[in-house]
């Protein structure tokens, strides 16, 4: 796949780190596992480690270029930040010995059962229904930090899966559970990315797996979609668009069906 490309589709992965606090986990993943098929089924485990890479960085940018007061909720929960942090160390920990088809079903699989629970189970859909079953501050419980952690490194998805939906069921609206996820995907991906630029790549297989990397981190691909990425983000963080709340929700979930069927099908 072509730098060009790879450019192009950053600004795809900006767009959906604003509109939806992905980070970019849910693109990038796809993308650089067609990137990266001549690595096999290591293909892959790059994807996941330049993922937390990207997501890293793409959350900084929109959590420092969030406006003043948009935070809010968050204030105060230096636990679960903390949990996150150790979750996301833990994931990527666990990713590096996993098997590959594990990483590629699991993420699959995962993906699969948060559609069908967004679909079937009332409050993000429809969060009418159940505006008063309000959660923990910020809808994110701090006791759950830890799993959320986890299961986003090993997959390289970020935890805004989970983070918004819960949000979205407390009450938040579509643009300000976006807003939320990416400092909470921060504190995931710091640990993470760490781990995965300063580890070696020593499960990969061939003689040439490694040329172009750093650790396991695909530095290439990373590069280019960050270049894509970054001023898409500031750019709608100054100019946020404005979407229907229906429109808003359906379109988070259509992206979560796309790539899944882009990793099921590389």
């Amino acid at each position: 796949m072509s730098f060009v490309v790879l450019v192009l589709v950053g600004v795809l992965v900006g767009i959906t780190t604003v509109l939806f606090g992905f980070g970019g986990g849910f693109v990038t993943v796809p993308i650089v596992t067609v990137a990266d098929a001549a690595l096999g089924g290591d293909a892959v485990r790059v994807a996941t480690a330049t993922s937390a890479l990207v997501m890293l960085v793409n959350a900084a940018v929109a959590t420092a270029s969030a406006r003043r007061g948009t935070l809010g909720p968050l204030r105060g929960r230096t636990g679960l930040f903390l949990l996150l942090g150790l979750g996301g160390a833990v994931g990527v920990a666990a990713a590096r010995f996993a098997p590959d088809a594990l990483l590629r079903w699991g993420f699959v699989a995962y993906l699969a059962v948060t559609v069908a629970d967004l679909l079937l189970r009332p409050g993000f859909l429809r969060p009418a229904a159940i505006r008063a079953q309000r959660g923990a501050r910020g809808g994110v419980p701090t006791a759950l930090g830890l799993p959320i952690g986890a299961a986003a490194a090993f997959l390289g998805v970020g935890g805004s899966v989970m983070t918004v939906p819960m949000m979205r069921r407390a009450g938040s609206s579509m643009a300000a559970a976006a807003t939320l996820a990416n400092p909470l995907t921060l504190a995931i991906t710091l640990p993470a990315a760490a781990v995965t630029l300063l580890v070696p790549a020593t499960g990969l297989h061939g003689a040439d797996a490694t040329v172009g990397l750093v650790g396991a981190v695909d530095v290439r691909a990373a590069a280019a979609l960050l270049l894509g990425a970054m001023p898409a983000i500031v750019l709608l963080r100054r100019r946020p668009p404005r979407l229907p709340e229906t429109v808003h929700a359906w379109g988070y979930l259509a992206l979560l069906v796309a790539a899944g069927v882009a990793v099921a099908a590389g």
